[in-house]
């Protein structure tokens, strides 16, 4: 059995490959597949499905250059994300049988590559969205869900990502 400090570095291994691999998937998705994503930006920043006659919807957005630029930023932070996230994945893996200090040390990508994700999701989608634009509001282009599911998994992997190794005695 591998011990207890080598299966955490492991964790956190696989944590920030599977962000860095999610990342990477939704940026082929939205590149791929561009106006499926792009029609729940489209309705969310044109507030087009809030509440009737609701006094914030002077807060939308209907110019298409400010859409497809605002789409184009979400998904360079994506893909933004998910260079960090690999590398950061490829600089833990590179240093999984280092010390304590050198390993902690390769954690740098992988937390940029998080906070991106952060960024995204919690700023741009639950604030931002959420509220700004009331995405709450809609019950047909409301992504609140997903975006606290990934965020939530973001936040977990940060603090598995800097809970501390020591070896237990047998």
């Amino acid at each position: 059995m591998l011990p207890v400090s080598k299966l955490l570095r492991i964790a956190k291994i696989v944590c920030v490959g599977a962000i860095g691999l999610m990342a990477l998937l939704i940026v082929i998705g939205n590149i791929t597949d561009y106006y499926t994503n792009y029609q729940f930006v489209v309705h969310v920043l044109k507030m087009d499905t809030v509440f009737p006659g609701s006094q914030i919807q002077y807060r939308h957005i209907d110019n298409t250059v400010l859409v497809n630029a605002a789409y184009i930023f979400i998904i360079a932070l994506e893909a933004l994300m998910a260079y960090c996230c690999i590398k950061g994945c490829w600089s833990l893996v590179k240093k999984l049988n280092s010390n304590g200090v050198d390993f902690h040390a390769a954690k740098n990508w992988a937390v940029a590559g998080i906070i991106a994700g952060i960024i995204i999701w919690f700023l741009g989608f639950e604030v931002i969205g959420g509220e700004w634009f009331a995405m709450w509001q809609s019950t047909q282009w409301n992504g609140l869900g997903s975006a606290e599911r990934i965020v939530n998994f973001l936040v977990m992997a940060l603090i598995l990502l800097h809970l501390k190794e020591t070896e237990h005695a047998a």
